[in-house]
């Protein structure tokens, strides 16, 4: 394998301007996996945030059906190990357990986006389930921040992040049931949409109204990405159990123009939880950055009840992690976790929720059911949510408090300190509303931090259109034009 371009300009390129390229006849699309995949024989060693890459795709772009006559024209993708299936493939889920997990088929989503065009060259770590905040269980993987390796990158998209932060490549596949996209987003200084419950399928193997607080999506280093991949990616499967949004323009045109004047409230004090005086100072900053961009801008905490509304997420949680491991020790045959192959946190989730019952499931989604209307009436007078997408600083690695290896033995409190530090983003998920974490502040030492937006159901658009005014207004200098210690520019230099 060679090079196609310098590590610089590869850097500098985001997946629309490769499939550009590639449609010009500049580069193959498999000269640009093959770029990918040099890129992660550097950094993955350091990084680990690629649990395998597919050999096969990387000189066959198109051997798993990838339409190059897609958006993307075979710009390499890699694939969440959660979430969407690809067939033939392993899914092992961040578990021990899950070992040698093989999918027969393709999810209906992941048909999307390979005919979008997007190439599927390997798998991302994710923790164990999806359930804790970081991919770091040494008996698994520890996948470690781009911007400083003695940080986490959060989670649960953890790969995803890393790669996408490390410039490995420009967009790569995520989910969040909590704030799994925008958290990790914000840490490794990438663009997170969780979109609005209606957007992405679940299909065949769940849907929004099993999911209920889950989303697919993807994380970028430009807007534009991030616009088209939803274009390309949405709607709905047969036999969804509700009508899809469906935009009355695409995204990628939407974001050519600058928003109205919008009325953007801005917060951090919610409920129980408040963010650290350093991040408070620069949410601050975003705020009046987005008054000189001529919004109006007030300081205002939404009308919710914040403790019912953490209860709630919480008995989701539990509930629907334990139905997930109930699942696969089922196909398993067992009867029980085994505690050399499940982590401690996560046996303890499904011996809290195994026995739950429909009406304790009733009783957290008649929470939901008043926090989304409340929010619904919120948006009539606010078009914007403001927040930072973390309360407290990027923690780092090794930090067990909240990691599902944690000896901690309350369910419950070990929830509380996840709460304690992304106060901010499962709000979205219980009630179905979009939210993105855009890279536009720091911590004292210098890691990123996101700064968090939510709006009104279904009005995905207004947040990329938001996002790309700033993108604007920055002339494309994310992270204050800043990259991560570990980056293809700066360490591929002698490929």
């Amino acid at each position: 394998m060679k090079l196609v371009m310098n590590w610089d300009e590869w850097a500098n390129l985001d997946a629309i301007g490769l499939a550009e390229m590639v449609r010009k006849g500049q580069i193959t699309p498999r000269e640009v996996a093959q770029q990918a995949a040099l890129a992660i024989d550097a950094l993955n060693p350091e990084i680990n945030a690629i649990v395998e890459v597919f050999d096969d795709v990387i000189n066959d772009p198109m051997k798993d059906g990838t339409n190059l006559d897609g958006v993307f024209a075979g710009v390499p993708y890699l694939m969440k190990d959660l979430g969407p299936t690809l067939k033939g493939r392993l899914q092992e889920m961040g578990s021990l357990l899950m070992r040698g997990n093989r999918s027969t088929a393709d999810s209906f989503l992941t048909k999307r986006i390979r005919q979008a065009g997007l190439n599927i060259i390997g798998r991302t770590t994710t923790p164990e389930y999806g359930l804790c905040s970081s991919a770091e269980n040494p008996a698994v993987y520890v996948t470690r921040n781009p911007w400083n390796l003695d940080y986490t990158t959060c989670g649960s998209s953890a790969g995803t992040a890393a790669a996408v932060a490390a410039g490995i490549i420009p967009i790569s596949h995520a989910t969040d049931g909590g704030g799994s996209i925008r958290i990790p987003a914000g840490v490794n200084g990438n663009i997170g949409l969780k979109p609005s419950r209606g957007v992405f399928s679940l299909a065949p193997h769940g849907s929004d109204l099993m999911g209920s607080v889950s989303a697919q999506g993807c994380m970028s280093r430009t807007i534009r990405d991030t616009a088209a991949f939803v274009d390309s990616c949405r709607g709905g499967a047969p036999g969804e159990f509700m009508p899809y949004w469906t935009p009355s323009q695409p995204y990628s045109e939407l974001i050519r123009r600058d928003p109205g004047r919008l009325r953007i409230a801005v917060s951090h004090e919610w409920g129980d939880y408040r963010a650290a005086p350093e991040i408070v100072a620069e949410l601050e900053r975003a705020a009046g950055f987005l008054e000189t961009l001529g919004h109006h801008v007030e300081w205002v905490i939404p009308d919710i009840d914040f403790r019912a509304a953490y209860e709630a997420q919480t008995a989701c949680y539990i509930m629907n992690f334990s139905q997930v491991i109930s699942g696969l020790l089922e196909k398993k045959g067992l009867e029980k976790p085994p505690a050399d192959l499940i982590e401690p946190m996560c046996i303890r989730v499904w011996e809290e929720g195994r026995f739950a019952s429909y009406t304790q499931r009733a009783n957290m989604q008649a929470v939901f059911n008043d926090t989304s209307r409340r929010l619904g009436t919120f948006f009539e007078d606010w078009d914007i949510i403001l927040t930072p997408t973390m309360a407290l600083p990027t923690p780092k690695v090794g930090t067990t408090e909240y990691l599902t290896i944690s000896d901690n033995p309350s369910v419950y409190d070990w929830f509380e300190n996840l709460w304690r530090i992304f106060a901010y983003t499962p709000i979205a998920n219980l009630s179905g509303l979009p939210g993105i974490s855009l890279p536009m502040a720091e911590l004292e030492n210098g890691l990123p931090l996101g700064i968090h937006a939510l709006t009104r159901q279904g009005d995905d658009g207004l947040l990329l259109q938001l996002g790309a005014q700033i993108e604007r207004a920055l002339n494309g200098e994310w992270n204050r034009g800043r990259r991560p210690d570990v980056h293809v520019a700066s360490i591929l230099t002698t490929i």
